[in-house]
């Protein structure tokens, strides 16, 4: 949006010039992102005290999180508000990629919202009927899969592989699905992660940074030939988007790091693993998004297995799951925990960024 008034006023000022370039806009875009996470969240914190819409904690977990109990939350809404707000104000508004990922954001955050809006104000554990839940999810998942294999070009339904420069094999229709899966997938993926303080909020900052990276490359030609990777026009715009996701989860760690003053909920979970999901189909990289976002991926795989584990020999794998609790029966402390998971987001993001080059 400000992009068109910055090409408006260069016209009287040259110096307006400099807010065309992306990468000024990509920094513009984490600076307003933070900003109105570090101003607003004081003032939601206090709405949502005030409303009493605090998390329940169950009584069969870790004993030290009982303490949690009455902490605000739905604190996504001002994450994924903060995100859309800045992309808008920095992105460039005709590009279809940058509102594929705020339908995604928005969507999938809308379906988190309605299921702590059941739990924490109607006060029904339960929340949203499972089936209902995942029924709108695959109806924004399967919606964004849908549009974006008819309206794609043929490198854009190609699957790239991680190390392999050569292998690159064409999807037709099983876009459609690996799209779905991918979207989906890593939504209930970071939800499943967010269950100690700030544990799933900088991995996801981390991750929207390295896919950041994979965006503006992607979207260079230059670059993009000399790191032979697929060039797609216009998917730059997107380092706008991740700046955002950047800038609005480093803003909501400042109230969320231990001991939280306020939880994400569903709706920030939610919202923002769409969120990953979809930017990693836009660049192609999928496979890559796996590597990076390991955390996520290992949260999952530990729920599934002790589900399945425990229906088939009636045996638990681990103490509790998703992992992290895990470790908390086990007597680490909630801060180790959550920082040792942190450093293997870290190294997992490096490894995802290296290879770009090796290949």
């Amino acid at each position: 949006m400000l992009t068109w008034l910055a090409e408006y006023l260069s016209q009287f000022y040259s110096g307006f010039n400099v807010f065309q370039y992306l990468t000024m806009r990509g920094i513009l875009s984490v600076l307003t992102a933070l900003g109105i996470s570090l101003l607003v969240g004081p003032v939601m914190i206090r709405k949502l005290s005030s409303y009493q819409i605090g998390q329940t904690v169950r009584d069969d977990g870790p004993q030290s999180h009982l303490s949690k109990s009455g902490t605000p939350t739905m604190g996504g809404a001002l994450i994924i508000v903060a995100i859309v707000l800045s992309a808008l104000l920095w992105g460039e508004l005709e590009n279809r990629y940058l509102w594929v990922c705020i339908v995604a954001i928005v969507g999938f955050g809308l379906v988190g919202l309605a299921d702590d809006y059941i739990k924490l104000v109607r006060r029904d554990p339960k929340g949203l009927i499972a089936r209902w839940k995942y029924l709108w999810q695959s109806v924004f998942g399967a919606g964004i899969a849908i549009y974006l294999f008819y309206s794609a070009s043929p490198v854009e339904t190609q699957l790239l592989v991680p190390f392999f420069k050569d292998i690159a094999p064409q999807l037709g229709i099983l876009f459609i699905f690996l799209t779905y899966f991918v979207i989906v997938g890593t939504s209930n993926a970071v939800n499943l992660t967010d269950g100690l303080d700030g544990l799933a909020i900088l991995p996801t900052v981390l991750v929207a940074g390295g896919l950041g990276i994979f965006a503006y490359l992607t979207g260079n030609q230059i670059f993009s030939e000399y790191l032979q990777i697929p060039y797609i026009k216009g998917v730059g715009e997107l380092v706008v988007f991740c700046a955002a996701i950047v800038g609005a989860g480093l803003g909501f760690l400042w109230f969320n790091t231990y001991p939280a003053q306020v939880f994400m909920g569903d709706v920030g979970a939610l919202g923002l693993g769409a969120a990953l999901g979809t930017i990693a189909v836009l660049v192609r990289q999928e496979l890559v998004l796996f590597i990076m976002g390991g955390v996520f991926v290992i949260e999952t795989v530990s729920v599934m297995l002790q589900v399945g584990s425990y229906k088939l020999t009636g045996k638990r794998i681990f103490r509790m799951a998703p992992l992290h609790h895990h470790y908390e029966l086990k007597g680490w402390p909630e801060p180790r925990v959550i920082v040792r998971f942190w450093i293997i987001s870290l190294m997992l993001v490096l490894v995802g960024l290296a290879t770009l080059k090796l290949r």
